[in-house]
């Protein structure tokens, strides 16, 4: 029998090396496109989230934190130091929240991710920043951030400044998609617009409302909402209450009809649980941010449900 080595060639080919060649380049492509994608460290939720509001399927978003994590708290791992290093943008609030943690990352971090660079976003440097101290700053004081409040995407007005400067940052990394990233913004922006609308209509209802937070983390909502802020369970920020605290905290707020406790994931239970046993008002785990509670998976979710808590609970 006589075999047609040209055949033979062909058919082997077609069997062996076509399809081992097509997943090559399959593999190849999809190697290309993850090149191809911004890569975004974000320090907390809130700001991955907006990072893949405005970025869309350009950018891919890595959280350092998750909402039951204290982001003043955090270790600067080695996985993170990796993240870092991979990163094309480095996106997180700034204004002193991170200072125990996110310096170190930094100084792992390539001259394109350093202050100053467009890969370097705080979104505390872009929003008017609240509570911030007129006097020298020590520790005697707690936790007080000489530079203001950090908590800034807790004002839903913020988010549409910080993501204006967020779409710049983009368009700078990548200018081929500069148009892209635009569009994303306004669309972004126009549907953001609508909700805030809405939420101011319903937030209305508790205008002058007292209510007592577990930490500053709600003070931007607080002064949003015109809510009235009667109180802190910590009689610092940063510090936790001892009973007589509570129970000076408690004196001053025990005629107060329908007070509002509120806390984030992170901050200890049980401040605010002995306050709303004593008040018989209940203790309200806010979200805080994306994650927060089940309902919570981005930034429309994060104020929709912010305030459904607060209503319900009245």
């Amino acid at each position: 029998m006589r075999i047609n080595i040209d055949k033979l060639k062909t058919h082997t080919f077609k069997i062996v090396i076509a399809p081992t060649l097509a997943i090559f380049l399959g593999l190849a492509s999809a190697a290309n496109l993850a090149a191809d994608t911004v890569q975004v460290f974000a320090c907390e939720p809130e700001w991955s989230s907006l990072a893949e509001e405005i970025g869309g399927d350009r950018v891919k978003a890595f959280s350092a934190t998750h909402a039951q994590q204290n982001p003043h708290f955090i270790r600067a791992r080695p996985s993170l130091i990796a993240k870092v290093r991979k990163s094309d943008l480095i996106f997180c609030s700034g204004a002193g929240l991170e200072v125990g943690w996110l310096p170190i990352l930094i100084q792992k971090a390539g001259a394109d991710l350093q202050p100053g660079t467009n890969g370097y976003l705080m979104a505390g440097d872009h929003v008017q920043l609240i509570e911030q101290p007129h006097s020298h700053v020590d520790r005697s004081m707690g936790d007080i951030h000489p530079e203001g409040n950090p908590h800034v995407h807790m004002d839903p007005r913020n988010i549409l400044i910080i993501a204006k400067e967020l779409t710049k940052r983009l368009s700078s990394i990548d200018p081929g998609s500069s148009e892209f990233y635009a569009g994303q913004f306004d669309s972004f922006s126009k549907r953001w617009s609508e909700a805030l609308s809405g939420w101011e209509k319903e937030i209305s209802d508790l205008t002058e409302h007292p209510i007592v937070t577990h930490h500053k983390s709600f003070s931007y909502f607080v002064n949003w909402a015109n809510l009235k802020d009667v109180g802190a369970i910590e009689p610092k920020p940063g510090l936790p209450p001892t009973i007589r605290d509570l129970n000076n905290l408690y004196t001053s707020i025990k005629d107060i009809d329908e007070l509002l406790i509120i806390r984030s994931p992170y901050d200890p239970a049980k401040g605010a649980t002995w306050l709303g046993e004593k008040t018989s008002r209940p203790a309200i785990v806010m979200p805080y941010t994306i994650g927060g509670n089940a309902k919570v998976t981005d930034l429309f979710s994060l104020f929709d449900e912010s305030i459904r808590l607060l209503k319900s609970s009245l």
